[in-house]
């Protein structure tokens, strides 16, 4: 059972959604790897208790630039944005 962090980017306000030829693609924010249906992919520990901020788009896969606060953080990716902790209400 693997335990995705309380904000994705789907809780995002604009709505903003991986699509390659139509078709939904989604990445796992922490290893960036593809999300395939059934296989699960490791999630580690400390992103299972929330500790653990995205480190990856679940929309492309690419790496963020990530920054760390005492009361949360944000991600941004190249191409889709920043991705607030506060949108998950983590802040």
């Amino acid at each position: 059972m693997t335990i995705m962090a309380e904000a994705t980017m789907g809780d995002r306000p604009d709505g903003l959604e991986g699509r390659v030829d139509g078709l939904e693609e989604r990445y796992n924010p922490y290893t960036g790897r593809r999300v395939v249906a059934g296989v699960d992919d490791a999630v580690p520990t400390a992103a299972q208790l929330g500790l653990e901020p995205p480190r990856f788009c679940e929309a492309c896969g690419r790496r963020m630039v990530v920054q760390i606060s005492p009361d949360g953080w944000w991600a941004k990716c190249s191409r889709h944005g920043v991705f607030d902790s506060i949108y998950g209400g983590r802040r």
